[in-house]
């Protein structure tokens, strides 16, 4: 059954979790889980997931639903490299590894640039959380909500989406060194959408990673600052 979507404010959700036990605010979500996810996917440089999994705990501990999948994206790596990775966090293992595009403002063969405006056609980084799936103009596809304000949060309003394309292949690699690039939605292969979307729709959550360090020092879920994040509204499954 499709979950409700519900918004929260997060000073409120704050204020509750002070009340909780630690133990209850993401107690899956810690170093021996990034342990194993390591373990599972020795290609996903250490840092980059530990930074994702604290992003998460975060958005956890501030109301966020419990995720039981989390997507990876490393944009610091060349498109012609496999830099996505679907984890299912319940049992500890790798779902997927593949392809995934960025916009075409973003950069060439690597990405270098993000946005969060309208007709950029650049990628945005940070935490999102994948929502419904839906079929448009490029099939099946999935909506993504961006969680940090000023960084991503207008990804619904830009049609930031996980969809599947022509342009994310092998083929693509071997013929021009690189994929293609899309309007800033993480287009993956056509041949694996479904198994994305799939996995990803109803709250689960997507970390696009790049080292912009802005974003590092500033992002309220890596500094889990309760001051940065309060008053905004996260958005819970359940």
């Amino acid at each position: 059954m499709q979950k409700m979507r519900r918004f929260l404010p997060a000073g409120l959700l704050l204020a509750l979790c002070a009340a909780l036990p630690l133990s209850s605010l993401g107690d899956s979500l810690d170093d021996h889980l990034v342990d194993r996810l390591h373990t599972a996917a020795p290609k996903l440089d250490a840092e980059v997931l530990k930074t994702a999994i604290s992003a998460s705990r975060c958005a956890v501990s501030n109301g966020v639903e419990m995720p039981e999948r989390l997507a990876v994206i490393d944009f610091s790596l060349p498109s012609s490299q496999e830099r996505l990775w679907i984890f299912d966090l319940e049992k500890g293992e790798l779902l997927l590894r593949d392809l995934v595009a960025h916009g075409k403002n973003s950069g060439n063969f690597e990405s270098t640039a993000f946005s969060n405006i309208e007709g950029s056609h650049q990628s945005s980084i940070g935490l999102f959380q994948a929502r419904e799936s839906y079929y448009g103009r490029h099939g099946y596809s999935l909506r993504l909500d961006g969680l940090e304000p000023g960084i991503n949060d207008l990804a619904r309003q830009r049609a930031i989406v996980i969809h599947g394309a022509d342009y994310v292949n092998e083929d693509w690699v071997s013929k021009y060194g690189r994929i293609g690039r899309s309007h800033g939605c993480p287009a993956v292969d056509n041949q694996i959408v479904k198994r994305v979307v799939d996995n990803l729709k109803g709250g689960q959550l997507v970390f696009k990673y790049y080292p912009d360090q802005e974003w590092l020092h500033s992002s309220g879920f890596l500094k889990c600052d309760n001051k940065t994040l309060a008053g905004k509204n996260l958005q819970k499954s359940g």
